[in-house]
């Protein structure tokens, strides 16, 4: 093969949109895309393939970018022996999931930069994460590393060795990934008890969270420990479920990890306390987190809680959202070269951009802004002193003081409009979206007050992706395809299973927060395209890939959160939703059959399966229906949803004259209507509700609180 005919030849990532990609179109590395192109040029060549993979806001790929990759001698090492591939993590979750896999069974950890070495046909033989240029404690240096592999690969007997290990580690994610449990029972009441015990006994009381380490976010262990506490056999249990939860969200709403400035959170704290943050923000983390502050202000009734929700959605706002609609992925950790600079103070940079005095150090000290600081000489701004505190120390009532420190944080933050931002990652996630759709949605029915602001958002968002990433059904067998990528107009890669779950719970909140059939509809295709492309009747799993997709050497499932819920749970708990407007049971019957396989892993680790431990417990508890038949939802039921705790509440609307449902079950191709509508009517001309759990139901009530308070709530 001449260099004319070779792709490999030259570095190709400047054809690609992935802003992580084109980082590396410079490099003297003679990069290419995973494609078919690639891939071939390595059997042709007979020479292993190097895959990195990694993501826009990586610190640590920024790093070992430059270490090695912009070094001239180690391109000439990778280009001469191996066909480098890059992939953009947040684009080929596939990929990264098959890798990421071996790399966790070999070494006991992973994380990105992923470094791993194929074989010509994809198969891995050597792992690892970053590597430093040069060795340096205990790692060994990536050059040396490099020439040790092109060497060893030149050796027959080596290679076998190599090949051997390859078809082993093959095996290996074949079984981690691709199996699936002997149907077994579906987990029962008691799941949710022993769940939230288990992360009582993982919480770190002392600071917050879970875990005596780095800090994550954890959503999903929120999540139960606050649906577990509203069923809990006794006060004391509730209480200390309830406990834990708060100590979780005041830990994120208070410490590093939330940007006390601009509003949003930060992807995690390096520290067991909550105080110096990884600062990259990504778009999911600031959809999950949301909606565990909205589920926790709805509990609690604590202020902190909604703030940290709102100036959240400000934040996408202003920072994430695409001119046409739809929420962009990522905002790197770097700004000038240096972690976490947007985002640090000191005293003299407060009091330049404060002009009163005391205002500015009423801001330093609620902030913790010192002259020492946290960070390599600057502060994280944290909650250090509370409001009442600060306002016995300054003479002021609690109201000045805390009007004070409000204004100073306007300040600071048109200060902080001056400085250079950190990059931004432009491609727009169709799972990502759906993510963040969902967040919106329910703080349009938790803070009604922003109510229409926030459905804007959340509906501008649906809309787009509708418009851009998906292609509706064309003819019987065709379900429709999902696409995961918008980018500067260009579309990409047929979705994953968390595309389609993410985005399909998020149109159906989108419904349940409007009343907009459109919006259900597009959720009942989405799960259509579910059951037909991911869903797998003889193995009993909805996998991750779709089964026209690409082959790998694996077809991974994902039933496990991670830094994401697991694709797998929300999709199921998300056709139990969706089963309520379906005549037929096959919603259902997937949910059922998946939560029997998995019903022994969930009930072992309940914690590491959040997302499956939700679903099953909607499954064995049943959705709460709302439905409500009514033009508009009164105000008093706005305030009445707001104000409870409903972990499982389906809200339905439906549409009080006969003529406008025969119009919305034409729109939604059903030819009767479904239960959660059939033979509900408005009575005496006022909106009604109906209140029904597994089949038992209230009588119909034109006051929503008495209709919940007979239904029992939750």
């Amino acid at each position: 093969m001449s260099d004319s005919e070779d792709p490999t030849a030259r570095n190709r990532l400047d054809e690609e949109e992935s802003p992580y990609l084109r980082q590396h179109a410079d490099n003297p590395v003679n990069w290419q895309p995973w494609d078919d192109a690639a891939l071939a040029a390595a059997e042709e060549r007979d020479v292993p393939i190097f895959l990195s993979v990694g993501y826009s806001a990586c610190h640590w790929c920024h790093v070992m970018e430059e270490e090695s990759f912009e070094d001239e001698e180690i391109a000439r090492l990778l280009n001469e022996n191996f066909v480098p591939v890059k992939v953009d993590r947040e684009e080929r979750p596939d990929v990264d999931s098959i890798y990421q896999t071996i790399c966790q069974a070999v070494s006991g950890r992973g994380g990105w930069p992923l470094s791993v070495w194929l074989t010509p046909d994809g198969r891995p033989f050597y792992v690892g994460t970053y590597f430093p240029k040069e060795p340096k404690r205990g790692q060994p240096g990536f050059r040396d590393l490099l020439a040790s592999i092109a060497d060893s690969w030149s050796d027959d007997e080596d290679r076998r060795e190599m090949q051997r290990r390859a078809d082993q580690w093959t095996d290996a994610i074949e079984g981690e990934l691709e199996s699936v449990p002997d149907p077994g029972e579906t987990p029962g009441e008691g799941l949710l008890g022993s769940a939230a015990d288990a992360a009582v006994r993982s919480a770190d009381r002392e600071h917050g969270g879970f875990g005596t380490g780095q800090k994550f976010p954890q959503a999903g262990r929120v999540h139960l420990l606050l649906r577990a506490a509203e069923r809990a056999d006794s006060d004391d249990e509730a209480d200390e479920y309830r406990e834990v939860a708060d100590e979780a969200l005041t830990a994120m709403a208070e410490g590093g990890i939330f940007d006390h400035v601009g509003g949003g959170f930060h992807r995690y704290t390096v520290d067991r306390e909550w105080v110096v943050p990884h600062f990259e923000k990504m778009l999911y983390d600031n959809a999950e987190i949301s909606r565990a502050m909205l589920a926790g202000y709805q509990v609690s009734g604590d202020e902190a809680y909604a703030t940290a929700a709102r100036r959240t959605f400000e934040f996408v706002e202003r920072e994430m959202t695409h001119p046409e609609g739809g929420f962009y992925s990522t905002l790197d950790a770097q700004s000038e070269g240096e972690e976490g600079k947007f985002y640090v103070w000191t005293p003299e940079e407060v009091h330049d951009a404060v002009d009163d005095p005391t205002a500015a150090d009423l801001f330093c000290d609620r902030f913790g802004v010192t002259e020492s600081g946290n960070f390599e000489g600057k502060t994280v701004l944290t909650e250090s002193e509370s409001i009442a505190d600060l306002a016995d120390e300054y003479g002021m009532d609690e109201s000045e003081a805390e009007q004070t420190v409000e204004e100073a944080r306007e300040r600071v933050f048109e200060a902080r409009t001056g400085r250079v931002r950190p990059r931004r990652d432009e491609k727009v996630l169709a799972g990502w979206n759906g993510l963040m759709i969902s967040a919106l949605a329910e703080g349009a029915l938790v803070l009604p007050e922003e109510s229409d602001r926030y459905v804007g958002l959340a509906t501008d968002a649906l809309d787009f992706v509708r418009e851009t990433l998906w292609k509706p059904a064309e003819g019987e067998n065709d379900a429709g395809t999902l696409y995961r990528r918008f980018k500067a107009g260009d579309v990409a890669i047929p979705g994953y299973l968390e595309d389609y779950a993410f985005l399909a719970r998020g149109a159906l909140n989108c419904y349940e927060a409007t009343g907009n059939p459109d919006h259900l509809g597009f959720a009942l295709d989405l799960a259509d395209a579910i059951a037909a492309e991911f869903w797998d009747e003889d193995a009993g799993t909805i996998y991750f890939t779709p089964e026209s997709g690409e082959e790998l050497v694996a077809r991974p499932q994902e039933p496990h959160d991670q830094s994401t819920p697991s694709s797998l749970g929300v999709a199921t708990e998300t056709l139990l939703a969706l089963d309520h407007f379906r005549t037929d049971d096959e919603f259902e019957a997937i949910a059922e059959k998946v939560l029997e396989r998995r019903g022994q892993q969930i009930q072992s680790n309940p914690l590491q399966h959040a997302s499956l431990a939700l679903a099953a417990d909607r499954y064995a508890q049943g959705s709460l229906e709302v439905t409500a038949v009514a033009d508009e939802l009164p105000d008093s039921w706005r305030e009445e949803i707001a104000a409870r705790y409903l972990p499982t509440r389906l809200l339905s609307r439906r549409p009080p004259g006969d003529d406008q449902l025969e119009e919305w079950l034409d729109r939604l191709d059903l030819a009767e209507a479904p239960p959660i509508w059939a033979d509900r009517t408005r009575r005496e001309g006022e909106p009604t509700a109906y209140v029904c759990r597994n089949f038992t139901c209230s009588p119909p009530k034109s006051d929503l609180g008495e209709a919940l308070d007979w239904s029992g709530g939750e």
